[in-house]
C-alpha cells in the first residue's frame, strides 16, 4: 500500500466560514497608512468581540499582499486589508507551483490536536518513543481493528500512538457509545482493545471528550477512518503497515534535518 498525499486544496468548513463572515464583513475599513501591526491588531480584537469563540484567532500578514491570514483551530482563512473580504481555499504559488497553505493548514492541524490534551487522549506507549502518531479511530472500523491488532509492531517500532474517537456513524451509532464505553473504563487501553477484538465491554458512561473529538474530526475534513495524523501535522489517510508507516517517518524525519 502505497502512502497517499492529503490533497492540496483545503475542505469548505460551513460553521466556520459563517461565523467569521458575519464578523468580518462588519469590520471598519482601515487607511492605507496604517501599518500592519496596527491592521492586524485591529481585524484580531473585531474577531474576539463579535465572536468570542475565536478569541484564539491567530491573524498574520498573508503571502500574497493585501491579504491576512487568520488561523482558526486547525482551519486557515484569508481576509483582505479593508476587513471586507473573508477568503477559504489555498493560495498557490504559480511560478513556484507551490501550494503556500498547505503547510500553514498543517501547523494549524497539529496545534489544535495539541490542544485537545494527552489527558483527553487513550494512548499506547513504546517503551522507547520515536515518532507520535495520533489516530482517528472508529471502534468498529474494521481497518481500525487491523491497525489495533498491529499495535505491538507499532510500538515495537518506537511509534507512539495517541487515539481519537471519530464514530463514523455519528455522536447516536453504536460505535460511538462504545467509544464512550471506552472511556469510561476503569482500563481504556484494556478495554479498547477488547472493543476493537469484538469482545464485549461494560457499556458505561460518563464525562469524556468522544463529541469533541467527533467535532475536530469534521473540523479537520476527516471522512474515514483510520486517520493519522503526524507531529507536523500531515495527514496520513487510511490504514498503513507498521514497517511502511515506521519507514515513512524515518524518512521524514531525516529530512527535515
Amino acid at each position: 500500500m502505497q502512502l497517499i498525499k492529503p490533497p492540496m486544496k483545503r475542505l469548505v468548513l460551513p460553521g466556520i466560514a459563517a461565523l467569521l463572515l458575519s464578523a468580518i464583513v462588519s469590520l471598519p475599513v482601515m487607511a492605507d497608512a496604517v501599518v500592519d501591526k496596527e491592521k492586524i491588531a485591529v481585524i484580531t480584537k473585531n474577531l474576539k468581540r463579535m465572536i468570542p469563540e475565536l478569541k484564539d484567532a491567530a491573524v498574520i500578514p498573508a503571502p500574497v499582499p493585501g491579504l491576512y491570514e487568520v488561523m482558526v483551530g486547525p482551519d486557515v482563512l484569508y481576509v483582505t486589508q479593508d476587513g471586507r473580504y473573508l477568503i477559504q481555499g489555498s493560495i498557490i504559488d504559480l511560478k513556484a507551483r507551490e501550494n503556500l497553505t498547505a503547510p500553514r493548514a498543517a501547523q494549524a492541524a497539529a496545534k489544535a490536536i495539541e490542544r485537545v490534551g494527552e489527558e483527553n487522549m487513550v494512548i499506547y506507549e513504546p517503551k522507547e518513543t520515536k515518532h507520535t502518531v495520533t489516530v482517528f479511530t472508529d471502534v468498529d472500523c474494521g481497518y481500525c481493528r487491523k491497525l489495533h491488532s498491529q499495535m505491538d509492531q507499532y510500538l515495537a517500532h518506537g511509534i507512539r500512538i495517541r487515539y481519537l474517537f471519530f464514530p463514523r456513524a455519528g455522536l447516536r451509532s453504536e460505535s460511538a457509545r462504545k467509544a464512550v464505553a471506552v472511556w469510561c473504563a476503569d482500563d481504556r487501553n484494556k478495554a479498547m482493545t477488547l472493543a476493537k477484538s469484538g469482545q464485549k465491554i461494560e457499556m458505561k458512561n460518563c464525562d469524556n471528550p468522544v463529541s469533541s473529538h467527533y467535532a475536530l474530526g469534521q473540523q479537520m475534513g476527516i471522512r474515514g477512518t483510520p486517520a493519522l495524523v503526524l507531529e507536523d501535522g500531515e495527514k496520513l489517510p487510511g490504514y498503513v503497515p507498521p514497517a511502511r508507516l515506521n519507514e515513512y517517518l524515518t524518512t521524514k524525519a531525516e529530512q527535515a534535518k
